[in-house]
């Protein structure tokens, strides 16, 4: 039965026009990459591993199956090893699971993927950190990886989530990943690059394919880097990604209703650049958008339990909760070592129930300035294309870059006390 909740706040829908770009030809590109850097020959009658990630790139199974079939085209024998560090629970079955989500398996890419949470010690850095690299990559004649570039959700600096961080932490496994993160932002920020560059110092690496996507998660950038201009080239790509970033449209909201979250939307389970939240001790919160209260309603099928992430929030649902993966996402929490992350909000049988908290809370001190609640709905941190906004908050959003257009004012809808 479908039923409103009059003293809600009600919501009209909005369009709006996000950061974009002009989506590559996946195959074309990689295949010119291919030729400009010579790796045809580079990979003839060798065993080649290549590394992908947990993260929701997008058309990565495309990316993965072409670049099996070049290695294959070369002459070359490939394999794929997942680099995510302790994702998937920390166990090969887990990670190839992961990757199965991502649509990469051995049917789709067209070759083996050899899945281990073992490691060899490369080295040491200067401050002393053990290196640790996945041990099929280590053992390969050569190897490649493909990551999207983009900004980070626990830290900025001069390289955050792509290509170095694979290096430095999705090749590393958990072991490598929990030595990183035991230091904090610190870790991630100033130890993790010092590692990736032994790891290029001290083994067969051929090429990093960095992937930049737009507003609206097209790959609009596809590049191969070399060992000698993968650092530099990194940067310049998070410049990029930068500029194609999607915001919400103002910076002042009382609650913020999030259909879903998941590790495929963001590694923490929500873009903390977009909710303007770190939860990290020590590190200060970002300063926009200020959102007094968040409400999260779900967690994607794909995300496989893992709700990292739920400490982002104020409100959550009993649906979500019945969903978590425990073992999974402490196992996630406890490697990346924030800690407050995997925190439980407070928990509500139905969503009417969750939103309703939040706008209470909210607005405990003053009940009577209840109906000018500044109200938004997203489906997920990475779905900002299409918003629900109340109508305290039309006028800024009209206003701000991007819109398009506005439907009518209508009462929230739910059914069993689903949000519909």
């Amino acid at each position: 039965m479908i039923e409103t909740r009059e003293y809600l706040p009600q919501l009209c829908a909005v369009r709006r026009r996000l950061p974009s770009g002009e989506e590559v030809n996946i195959r074309a590109q990689i295949r010119h990459e291919w030729e400009r850097l010579n790796l045809a020959e580079q990979v003839k009658g060798k065993s080649i591993a290549l590394g992908f990630g947990s993260r929701g790139v997008a058309r990565i199974d495309e990316i993965a199956r072409e670049m099996v079939a070049m290695v294959k085209a070369s002459g070359g024998d490939p394999f794929i090893v997942p680099a995510m560090g302790s994702h998937g629970g920390a166990t090969p079955a887990g990670q190839i699971e992961v990757l199965s989500g991502l649509g990469i398996t051995e049917e789709s890419a067209g070759c083996p993927i050899r899945a281990t949470m073992e490691t060899v010690i490369l080295g040491h850095t200067g401050r002393g950190q053990p290196v640790h690299f996945d041990r099929f990559a280590a053992e390969a004649d050569g190897y490649m990886i493909c990551n999207r570039i983009k900004i980070h959700t626990d830290f900025h600096g001069p390289h955050e989530s792509g290509l170095i961080k694979m290096l430095g932490i999705g090749m590393a496994k958990e072991i490598g990943a929990a030595s990183l993160h035991d230091h904090g932002v610190v870790g991630l920020r100033d130890y993790m690059p010092e590692n990736a560059r032994l790891v290029l110092q001290n083994t067969h690496f051929m090429a990093g394919f960095g992937v930049v996507e737009d507003g609206y998660h097209r790959p609009v950038h596809l590049e191969a880097f070399t060992k000698s201009n993968v650092e530099i080239g990194e940067k310049r790509l998070l410049d990029l990604a930068r500029s194609l970033m999607p915001r919400l449209p103002v910076d002042d909201i009382d609650v913020l209703i999030i259909d879903f979250m998941g590790k495929d939307i963001s590694g923490a389970g929500m873009d903390t650049n977009v909710i303007g939240r770190w939860r990290i001790p020590g590190e200060p919160e970002p300063e926009t958008p200020r959102i007094k209260a968040i409400v999260i309603l779900d967690l994607t099928e794909a995300s496989h339990g893992n709700a990292i992430g739920t400490g982002l929030a104020d409100f959550t649902t009993r649906r979500l909760l019945d969903k978590i993966d425990f073992p999974v996402t402490t196992k996630n929490a406890f490697t990346s070592g924030f800690l407050m992350r995997g925190n439980l909000p407070m928990v509500f049988a139905t969503d009417a129930e969750a939103i309703d908290a939040a706008l209470t809370s909210v607005f405990r001190a003053n009940p009577q300035a209840h109906g000018g609640a500044r109200v938004m709905r997203i489906r997920s941190t990475l779905d900002l294309e299409q918003i629900w906004v109340s109508a305290t908050l039309l006028d800024e959003v009209t206003a701000s870059d991007g819109f398009i257009d506005a439907g009518e004012l209508q009462p929230l809808q739910f059914e069993n006390g689903v949000l519909i």
